[in-house]
């Protein structure tokens, strides 16, 4: 186990804010785990946080007086079932390698889910979704060390109570199991039924008739890298603002007003478009000209700077169209207790 002191939490997070981790953990195998809980009662320390890439995560200023446990454990293990294959992963492989993987081998499941940054272990923790799939549908089983009990878990998907952007690790229970590896059963073959209106589109103005994994996984990519900042190139957390969803019977009230949505899912990008904020910069922060949902930081160096960002543009959506935007990423110093 590497371990580091005085870390500037900024150099781990995509978002690049953020202040000072008093240690960090950096977790490379399966045999270190072990280690976490006797190090830090050894040392002490009883805050802590779990980290993958840092793709949907940032810090306070003051920092964290605890210790930051990175997730590096790699290793793809397969076992043919027959018509599915199942995939023991490791929790710090980058996800989209592994996506690359499944399609590659001509796996349906996840190949919606190209392109998005972070690793394996993050997927389930905010229950990555995009163009139709969410990660739920593909996962099997967690593996995690539960820090309450001090012993190595298997959670079902059952156990794991997913929603949009939801699970136990980043609600009721967070902080509570290190997910060391994640199991997913993939099925042989291609995707039934209809696809996401924008997916669908790019193959049709491309003459793409197939929908193999590898093909759709490529496709979702150029999608993705049409409408969101590629992922290194600037700094920024992905999307940042959730989608809101009302009740059945508010979507008549919608239709009514011309506000886009997509069942109860309401386009919170066109809201954000509509209130005239797009490649506008508010604090050092700009909304992204291509992706609405994302804050790109262009000049700030704190998270008071964020802070500020985001309650103005709230104010200016919410004063429009009376809807209330809910951020995405975690925080560092508020989302750990």
């Amino acid at each position: 186990m590497k371990i580091r002191e005085n870390v500037n939490i900024s150099e781990l997070s995509t978002m690049k804010i953020g202040g000072i981790a008093r240690y960090v953990f950096e977790i490379e195998d399966t045999t270190e785990v072990f280690m976490i809980i006797p190090k830090m009662e050894e040392m002490g320390i009883k805050k802590y946080y779990f980290l993958g890439s840092g793709a949907n995560t940032f810090a306070t200023d003051d920092g964290f007086d605890g210790v930051i446990i990175v997730n590096k454990i790699q290793g793809i293990q397969k076992e043919d079932l027959g018509d599915k294959i199942r995939y023991t992963v490791g929790g710090g492989v980058d996800w989209d390698e592994f996506v690359d993987e499944t399609v590659k081998n001509g796996l349906t499941g996840i190949e919606c889910l190209a392109g998005i940054p972070g690793t394996v272990g993050a997927a389930p923790v905010q229950n990555i979704g995009a163009y139709g799939q969410e990660v739920k549908d593909s996962i099997s089983k967690i593996l995690a060390l539960d820090m309450k009990k001090q012993q190595f878990v298997s959670l079902s998907r059952e156990e794991c109570d997913f929603s949009y952007r939801h699970s136990i690790f980043n609600s009721g229970l967070r902080g509570r199991y290190f997910i060391y590896a994640v199991e997913f059963i993939l099925e042989k073959g291609e995707i039934q039924g209809e696809l996401y209106r924008s997916l669908q589109t790019y193959l049709d103005e491309n003459k793409i008739s197939s929908r193999s994994p590898e093909v759709l996984a490529e496709a979702v990519r150029e999608v993705r890298n049409s409408k969101l900042p590629i992922a290194g190139e600037e700094a920024s957390s992905g999307s940042f603002f959730k989608n809101i969803y009302v009740k059945e019977d508010e979507i008549e009230e919608l239709d009514k007003r011309g506000i886009p949505h997509h069942g109860t899912k309401i386009n919170v990008a066109w809201l954000i478009e509509q209130s005239g904020l797009i490649g506008k910069t508010f604090h050092g922060f700009r909304v992204s000209e291509k992706a609405p949902l994302v804050l790109i930081n262009d000049s700030a160096k704190s998270y008071e700077e964020l802070k500020k960002a985001v309650q103005e543009i709230s104010k200016v959506v919410e004063e429009k169209f009376g809807f209330k935007l809910e951020q995405e990423p975690n925080v560092i110093g508020v989302d750990n207790d």
